[in-house]
């Protein structure tokens, strides 16, 4: 059985490749845009393939032969939906007989500006031919480490989500449970809400940033103007300011506290704890 994964360069393709790999599964292919950045993983037998989400003759090329697949979503916001459907109707060219999806938590009705392409794409699967599934991964704990170092450095965690919930988990866990799905059988037609079963407000968040640092870290709860103001203080750009205040608000309303289980009982273990997440951040 071949399995394809697209964005295999990425954070989160490169982790499914390796968990694929530890699996057993072969032949495994890698779908980039640029090969270089995955000649490691040629050099140990993963089939490299190059194509892009918006090139459909490239994509027929890289997924002949293709059994199973998984699509996670670009990260070009604007042209998402055409870029997927145009990966989707690949699939179904080439005869997929299972393609996964990584969406958002509650996609059908998430009010996020974060869940607006997810939405669109998942209802293009829903009227496709491709036998599909679901994965809406919640946040991963990575995204707090962007800027980690400076919070441990102030002592001061920054947000606007009040004693909102988060249920994350590690990019390494999300990783694994979608190569889980694209090993066994069982799985389409299925939407997985995916997150870990530690549910943290960001007092919380900042007590784990604190423990992992050894040093002092607490919480400062802003109103959504004035963190987004500040993220464009910051350098980010006004748009990407706001679809973070954005998503800092939906937590506040409790959007991504996913309280389904379906993570651990796809990974067979509890989701890594975020303290570890950040304590190997640290170094």
């Amino acid at each position: 059985m071949t399995i394809a994964v697209t964005g295999a360069s990425g954070q989160l393709g490169r982790l499914v490749v390796e968990a694929l790999m530890r699996a057993g599964s072969t032949p495994v292919v890698a779908i980039v845009r640029d090969p270089r950045k995955v000649a490691d993983l040629a050099e140990r037998g993963v089939d490299v393939r190059r194509a892009d989400y918006g090139d459909a003759a490239a994509l027929d090329i890289a997924l002949d032969g293709v059994d199973r697949m998984l699509l996670i979503s670009g990260n070009e916001f604007g042209v998402r939906v055409a870029q997927h459907t145009t990966v989707i109707r690949a699939a179904e060219r080439a005869g997929v007989e299972l393609l996964a999806y990584t969406s958002i938590p509650s996609a059908t009705d998430n009010p996020l500006i974060l869940a607006q392409e997810h939405r669109a794409t998942e209802s293009v699967l829903a009227e496709s031919t491709v036998p599909h599934v679901i994965l809406r991964n919640s946040w991963y704990w990575e995204n707090y480490l962007g800027g980690l170092a400076h919070t441990v450095e102030s002592g001061v965690l920054h947000g606007a989500a009040g004693e909102g919930r988060v249920a994350g988990a590690a990019r390494a866990d999300y990783a694994d449970a979608a190569a889980r799905v694209l090993i066994t059988d069982g799985h389409a037609g299925r939407v997985y809400e995916l997150g870990g079963e530690e549910r943290l407000t960001y007092p919380e968040l900042a007590r784990l940033m604190s423990e992992a640092a050894g040093k002092p870290v607490r919480y400062e709860n802003l109103s959504e103007a004035d963190y987004v103001a500040g993220l464009i203080q910051a350098g980010l750009s006004a748009d990407y300011a706001r679809v973070l205040g954005d998503a800092e608000a939906g937590i506040a309303q409790g959007i991504l506290e996913v309280r389904s289980g379906e993570l651990e009982k796809l990974l067979g273990r509890p989701a890594t704890p975020a303290v570890e997440v950040f304590r190997a951040a640290l170094g």
